[in-house]
């Protein structure tokens, strides 16, 4: 289904699926009881009161598709983002053989943060809530480098909140703030400032890794 729908809509790449396993995301929230409900189905989670604890796929050993596993592993670069943190990101780090594909990867990595909080799943987060939730997930230091957006300016829709800009507590993690946002949508990445930005981090990872590694 994904062949034949890239080939409809003629897109540049490809376009794999983390997993061929029929799976289900389900969330931990906890309500203001304190008391910890589990939510199933990527549209109920953000729909619910709570705040979302974790998130985990059932069934949890859902096999990697080998040819996502290839081309992570054939890589230059390894960007995750932008996206729902819970709902679109994590669910792809969620399938182990996937996640460790791009913890051995020796291509430089970089998650992009956000402009804006997400309501039912991000109110309040900091850029580097959003790294600590992926870390939860997965392994510290998965992605060393994180991307901001530093232009914090206009009007957001009803709801949302500009992701407060922070720095990682130590020097294993690397933050990059640059403007990214859209000009008129500026709870958007603006796809040019964001390639730019992506091309330049790509530059520089190259120009200080070994010689004898390449990328």
């Amino acid at each position: 289904a994904l062949l034949e729908s890239s080939h409809v809509l003629a897109i540049r790449g490809q376009v794999l699926p983390s997993t061929l396993r029929d799976v289900t995301l389900v969330g931990e929230l906890v309500d203001e009881a304190e008391r910890v409900n589990q939510v199933k189905g990527e549209s109920q989670i953000t729909l619910k009161p709570g705040t979302i604890r974790r998130v985990y796929l059932e069934p949890e050993d859902a096999p990697a598709y080998p040819g996502a596993v290839r081309a992570i592993l054939d890589a230059d670069l390894i960007v995750l983002g932008p996206g729902s943190l819970y709902t679109s990101l994590l669910p792809n780090l969620l399938v182990r053989d996937l996640a460790e594909a791009i913890r051995v990867s020796r291509a430089p990595k970089v998650y992009v943060c956000n402009t804006a909080t997400q309501p039912g799943e991000t109110e309040g987060y900091s850029v580097f809530d959003h790294l600590t939730a992926i870390e939860r997930h997965t392994w510290p230091g998965l992605f060393p480098v994180t991307l901001a957006n530093s232009h914090q300016q206009g009007r957001l829709l009803p709801g949302l909140d500009w992701v407060t800009l922070d720095s990682p507590p130590d020097d294993a993690r690397q933050l990059i703030l640059t403007d990214l946002a859209d000009v008129e949508h500026p709870w958007r990445h603006d796809s040019e400032k964001l390639a730019e930005a992506l091309l330049d981090f790509a530059d520089v990872a190259q120009m200080s890794a070994p010689e004898d590694e390449g990328l």
